[in-house]
């Protein structure tokens, strides 16, 4: 028979840690706060965002929903990236979805990107996405004090291999997942993707499996695989990851094997639950939702610590890039040349800073 992993019980683990945080705290400083942009009329996504404010308030932390229009969410964004009081920001999407967008193939990406990386608690942004696909896992190297921030989702599947000791701890970091195969079906820009290039980077072979389309990430790589199927990649991985937003969808049963770690991301159960739990030595967790807030409370705390508390360094690197970019993005009368001599003269001077403090 097999066994059920309860997602609320992981999470217990990581909110005492954020109790842990806030209770060191100097006395008088005010709990992190998380700014939710709500521009969607999407039911879904007005419940998640009250869902989120219960937990944070169950935790200590704060919580406010800015609702706008979507033609204001840049706007409110702005505002929320220039708030001091401000630690992190979460958008809810989709928005403009597919909608043609003036700033490139999609509005929604172009937000994500606005998001200043000392605020962005979903490591969505250029740079947190751009770090992650190149295992870059410290902003500061070498002095590895500043983590990047980590897709929640994708982080909370990651925290539920590890309380399955799916994850070696005998074997560095890096390469904990050495000798694994993971098959992980739907390729989302939010979870299945990044999730897949997270657990390569530990070392597993990751089949990501899509509607159209099978690819292998492997060593930083990605192949594509034109003789597999679903089947035959969940049939040799050990770990199944499954997130199909589809009622309809279910993996049939008899394609996982003895001992497989099966993690439904989805909102609707893309297996059997009683079938899969009659396997011998299956490990199955339904639901990740509360692992995931927890990992949204996590990622605000972080960067609290490395931005915005008074221990933390004034501005990094990486933050004084970001604010001289939208500084040269608001002016109007310019030309192109003048911008690429501007935002030269900027990464030269910053990188001639870097090499002085031997970072």
């Amino acid at each position: 028979m097999g066994k059920k992993l309860l997602a609320s019980k992981i999470a217990l683990e990581y909110k005492e840690e954020i109790r842990s945080f806030l209770t060191s705290l100097p006395p008088g400083t005010s709990a992190p706060l998380l700014v939710g942009i709500l521009a969607t009329t999407d039911p879904a996504a007005a419940q998640y965002a009250e869902w989120t404010k219960k937990a944070f308030e169950a935790d200590g932390l704060r919580y406010e929903t800015r609702v706008c229009d979507a033609i204001d969410v840049e706007s409110a964004l702005r505002a929320a990236n220039e708030d001091p009081d401000v630690h992190g920001i979460i958008v809810y999407y989709p928005i403009f979805g597919m909608t043609p967008s003036y700033s490139g193939s999609s509005q929604d990406d172009y937000l994500r990107d606005s998001i200043s990386p000392s605020k962005d608690v979903e490591g969505l942004c250029h740079t947190y996405r751009t770090s992650l696909y190149r295992n870059v896992r410290y902003l500061d190297a070498p002095r590895n004090k500043q983590k990047c921030v980590l897709p929640c989702t994708a982080l909370s599947v990651v925290k539920i291999l590890e309380a399955a000791k799916v994850y070696d701890d005998s074997l560095p970091v890096g390469r904990r997942m050495a000798g694994k195969t993971v098959t992980i079906v739907n390729r989302s820009e939010i979870v299945g993707r990044p999730l897949a290039a997270m657990l390569a980077n530990d070392g597993a072979d990751v089949y990501s499996v899509d509607i159209d389309s099978i690819y292998l990430f492997r060593g930083g790589k990605l192949n594509k695989c034109d003789g597999e199927t679903a089947e035959s990649c969940v049939r040799k991985s050990s770990v199944v990851v499954s997130g199909v937003p589809v009622k309809s969808y279910k993996m049939p049963s008899e394609w996982i094997q003895p001992g497989t770690t099966f993690v439904n991301v989805a909102s609707f159960k893309n297996v059997d639950e009683t079938a899969i739990l009659a396997i011998e030595g299956v490990t199955y967790c339904g639901m990740v939702g509360k692992v995931t807030v927890a990992m949204l409370e996590r990622n605000l705390c972080r960067l609290f610590a490395q931005y915005h508390s008074k221990s933390s360094a004034a501005v990094t690197d990486v933050e004084r890039l970001n604010q001289l970019l939208t500084q040269v993005r608001r002016v109007t009368n310019y030309t192109a040349l003048g911008v690429s001599l501007l935002v030269s003269g900027m990464v030269l001077s910053m990188l001639g800073a870097r090499r002085k403090a031997r970072w």
